[in-house]
């Protein structure tokens, strides 16, 4: 199934939408013992109950495909006679009116549910008449098929919260009785699954409110199905894998693991692109191959790489994860910041490169300035050893200063950079 079809199922549930022809269920306490049935025509219900009800039948459809909701198909042996799929085929097609399927149906789940504490099984009947749609989704005034599935929503029963409440009729305030209350649900299914718009006996829609906690003893022992990983569990499993080899508290505490995150990141930016130009485009799975070659690209030791590529085509073996899946927003974000300061730290570099080479400019600047100065003023400066410093003299010939410089013949002489026989 996917978002769509979902989606059309849970818009018929509303007053003057829903077609549920009956509702039945039990109430079992924490011993497991069934403490009521109940058994309504549900167009019957009372509008307060009508609606609450339905609340319920949205929730059971709620959530993300492939996180809250999982589908599952039934293997061979569970569609022949005294098969949990055929159970169900004969319980849909009872119409909920046959007591003894639905008893069995209520042992069956209590038998292998495993919760602390009060809950509600309720299980809807429906016959939904689908309408042919046009290829730009406008629906004809015409049956395609009648599908009818049933509906049923497994919701914890908790204690209220004492609290203090008004009494009117008293005109006090007083503690309040604690009631009983029915909560959302916290796991459920849609038999059979409506794919393509049509009925998939085959197929079975499994919610769970929590993607971690997804009930695998209902899964196997009531319907049959080998569990599947949700995508909260299949991210988890990915950490893990990292965690377990490169001995990090967590995963995005490996700089590794933050490389390979943005580069899946980039590969689910090129899938959106491509689900752009193409409708039908398939999700990306994150293969054996795909991981190795990540791996290599970010630069993972071979010891370490080899050993996370086992693990991943071991824990994955049964189904592989849509890169979606394994998409940690923290590590990215985490990945970006020490991107931004990474790219801070090269700023600094560049900059204080270029203050200290302004410096040297400056500097040398100011020494070519004063030597010029130097020369317009006619400045005779000197460089010479002490010894032949000690040999310089002054003398007046024809009334003028001379400085006398003795040279032998081993010695030069550089005038402003040239050098001069004399």
């Amino acid at each position: 199934m996917n978002k769509k079809e979902v989606l059309e199922l849970k818009k018929r549930f509303t007053k003057n939408g829903c077609s549920f022809t009956k509702l039945c269920g039990c109430y079992v306490d924490s011993e497991k013992n069934i403490v009521l049935r109940l058994s309504e025509t549900f167009l019957n219900l009372v509008e307060e109950e009508f609606h609450k009800y339905l609340d319920i039948a949205k929730k059971t459809l709620s959530g993300t495909l492939g996180n809250h909701l999982l589908e599952f198909h039934f293997p061979l042996e569970e569609e022949f006679t005294g098969g949990r799929q055929q159970f169900l085929m004969g319980l849909k097609e009872s119409q909920l009116k046959n007591d003894d399927l639905l008893e069995r149906f209520y042992e069956q789940i209590i038998e292998h549910y495993d919760f602390v504490g009060n809950y509600l099984i309720l299980i809807f009947y429906d016959c939904y008449d689908v309408m042919k749609k046009t290829t730009d989704q406008k629906a004809l005034d015409e049956s395609e098929e009648v599908y009818s599935y049933l509906l049923c929503s497994i919701c914890p029963v908790t204690l209220s919260k004492p609290a203090l409440g008004y009494y009117a009729e008293e005109n006090r305030i007083g503690a309040r009785i604690r009631d009983w209350i029915v909560g959302v649900p916290e796991t459920g299914f849609l038999f059979p699954a409506f794919t393509d718009r049509s009925s998939d006996i085959h197929s079975i829609l499994y919610y769970s409110k929590n993607p971690k906690e997804t009930h695998h003893e209902l899964i196997k022992g009531f319907l049959g199905c080998q569990p599947i990983k949700t995508a909260a569990e299949q991210k988890e499993t990915f950490q893990t894998i990292f965690q377990d080899t490169l001995g990090a508290e967590k995963a995005t505490d490996n700089l590794y693991f933050l490389e390979i995150q943005q580069n899946l990141n980039q590969m689910l930016e090129e899938q959106i692109l491509e689900e752009e130009e193409n409708e039908n485009a398939e999700p990306f799975v994150l293969t054996p191959t795909s991981i190795q070659t990540i791996l290599e690209k970010v630069g993972v030791p071979e010891e370490f790489s080899k050993q996370i590529e086992d693990s991943y085509t071991e824990e994955f073996a049964q189904t592989l994860p849509k890169v979606e899946h394994l998409i940690d927003n923290k590590a990215l974000a985490l990945q970006e910041q020490k991107q931004k300061e990474i790219d801070l730290l090269q700023q600094v570099e560049v900059l204080t490169q270029q203050v200290e080479e302004q410096k040297f400019q400056m500097e040398a600047a100011k020494i070519e300035a004063a030597i010029t100065s130097d020369l317009e003023q006619e400045t005779i400066i000197l460089k010479t050893t002490p010894q032949k410093a000690q040999q310089i003299t002054s003398q007046m010939i024809d009334g003028k200063k001379y400085l006398v410089i003795p040279i032998a013949e081993n010695e030069t002489t550089n005038i402003n950079g040239v050098n001069t026989t004399l």
